[in-house]
């Protein structure tokens, strides 16, 4: 019996990684030239108070003490106060702070040393030149770094790209999701899914390899509690922890609990555009008639005249887009041509593009003049765009989309039957500024919705994120239709599989060439 059951430890630990750890096992990746020692400028380029220059690599002490010498390494993760001079004619080069990180305790979980000269760019290219002269010494790559730390188990894939959005972070709420996926919130979540379908495999396993020596009942797959009529003594043999969640079964059976799984990766995958929008922006396009005032808007949200202003209409004959932060949510802001017809063949096309982005917006700006609700064009506006919007999918998967009344300065004071069927909207003046923060509000719900808050779960912010998840759910499909146990068990091996290359386990070279290459040099 414990040769089978040795078995089932072997092919158990061949599963994801066990619950996180104050140190991790490496992912089994070996950075390019990881036996060399790297050193970058890790600060921004350009004058500035302080720079900060690093390396990392087994020539790191050596180097942090040639440029001290005579002086021996400093305390470990301790700023000193030290003379930097360059170790080929002995010349200063600045008085500077430097700290001593040894390996395996240190962002690559190799040899670190940092120098925080002072930013002026000479020193810094003094600097640099003199760990240049170093034997053993290299410039380090884009990412390379980062590269090291995921090399040695230091980070996992899902949280270097969380790293990566965090230095890209450029409104508050990429920061949150940068920052709680770097803190492996979504890593934890795919090991704890890797531990269930562990769970659910050892019952598969143990009913194959057990059932017939040791007269296992069947309908283990489908029948509540643990197999075995022991506990998980092993009177002195250590098995892999992997088993031991495996062995104290809970009241759940492994069918069960795929089911469980398999209703989680769905909601994660229906809801995996948003998260992908919270990373690269949300379309939020500006659409309305001529002269209602839509240039003004975009100009007004994105703070710059991205749009020319002008009191003749058709202005606008093609789409200008513009990054912009709406209420800490990115968005790619659409200026387009105002909606009408018997125009020239210019304006025309412009008025087609400006409907071709309508089809594809996340979110419409519909804007009106509010002192011209009664024009045809208007009118028109409202009937084909506003109304269609808002109605569109009974099923409540209706795009969205939020009217705007521009110009509410033209308005009679104390006016507030401006039209009896018009639908919830917003009162606005671009040129005095009056009703932009109840917009705003408004644009930081709808937003909300569309990107999803970081701070209630993890979100899937890359496609390579929703690939791994749709292989894992696709397996478990199989799962369930197998007929033998033997392709029952390979599919709960196939699922894990995907969960452990969405965390880095496996990842080919191509793959992580693609994540690293966002990286600047010195990260």
């Amino acid at each position: 019996m414990w040769r089978g059951l040795w078995t089932l430890v072997s092919r158990a630990a061949r599963g994801p990684h066990s619950p996180r750890l104050c140190t991790r096992q490496g992912s089994g990746y070996r950075a390019p030239g990881s036996g060399a020692t790297i050193f970058a400028l890790s600060s921004g380029q350009g004058r500035c108070g302080i720079a900060v220059i690093r390396t990392s690599g087994p020539a790191s002490g050596h180097a942090l003490q040639s440029l001290t010498a005579p002086r021996d390494l400093p305390p470990a993760r301790k700023a000193c106060l030290r003379l930097l001079s360059d170790p080929r004619s002995g010349e200063p080069l600045d008085r500077a702070l430097v700290l001593w990180f040894p390996g395996p305790q240190s962002f690559t979980g190799e040899d670190c040393a940092e120098f925080h000269v002072h930013g002026g760019p000479a020193v810094v290219s003094g600097v640099l030149q003199a760990l240049g002269s170093v034997p053993g010494l290299r410039p380090a790559e884009a990412g390379e770094f980062t590269r090291r730390a995921f090399a040695h188990g230091k980070l996992s894939l899902t949280e270097v790209e969380g790293l990566a959005d965090l230095i890209h972070a450029e409104t508050e709420a990429q920061r949150r999701q940068a920052l709680r996926q770097l803190d492996g919130e979504l890593g934890d979540l795919c090991r704890g899914w890797a531990e269930t379908l562990t769970k659910a495999l050892a019952h598969v396993e143990a009913y194959i390899d057990f059932s017939e020596d040791d007269n296992l009942e069947e309908g283990v797959l489908d029948q509540g509690g643990s197999p075995w009529g022991w506990e998980a003594e092993t009177s002195g043999i250590q098995p892999p922890q992997v088993l031991l969640l495996s062995l104290s079964f809970p009241p759940s059976t492994a069918d069960s609990e795929v089911r469980k799984l398999e209703v989680a990766l769905g909601v994660h995958l229906r809801d995996a555009r948003r998260g992908q929008r919270l990373r690269s922006g949300a379309h939020v396009v500006v659409a309305g008639p001529p002269n209602a005032g839509k240039s003004s808007l975009v100009n007004l949200l994105s703070r710059k005249p991205v749009s020319i202003v002008s009191p003749e209409p058709g202005t606008t004959r093609d789409v200008l887009e513009t990054p912009v932060d709406l209420a800490g949510f990115p968005a790619l802001l659409s200026d387009t041509a105002g909606l009408r017809e018997g125009v020239g063949p210019v304006e025309q096309e412009g008025v087609r593009r400006a409907q071709k982005r309508l089809e594809q917006a996340d979110l419409i700006l519909a804007v009106l003049d509010a002192s011209d609700l009664a024009s045809p064009a208007s009118c028109n506006f409202l009937d084909t765009v506003v109304i269609p919007a808002g109605a569109r999918n009974p099923n409540g998967s209706r795009q969205r989309l939020l009217l705007v009344l521009n110009k509410s300065d033209l308005l009679p004071a104390g006016r507030s039957d401006l039209h009896p069927d018009l639908p919830s909207h917003l009162l606005l003046s671009c040129l005095t500024g009056e009703g932009l923060d109840g917009l705003l509000e408004a644009l930081k719900k709808e937003l909300a919705a569309l990107c999803g808050d970081p701070s209630t779960g993890p979100l899937l912010t890359r496609s390579r994120h929703q690939h791994h998840l749709r292989g894992c759910l696709d397996a478990l499909g199989q799962y369930k239709q197998a007929k033998d146990l033997a392709l029952a068990a390979e599919a709960l091996r196939v699922a894990r599989g995907h969960l452990s290359h969405l965390t880095g386990g496996g990842g080919t070279e191509e793959i992580l060439d693609i994540i690293f290459q966002d990286f600047c040099v010195g990260k």
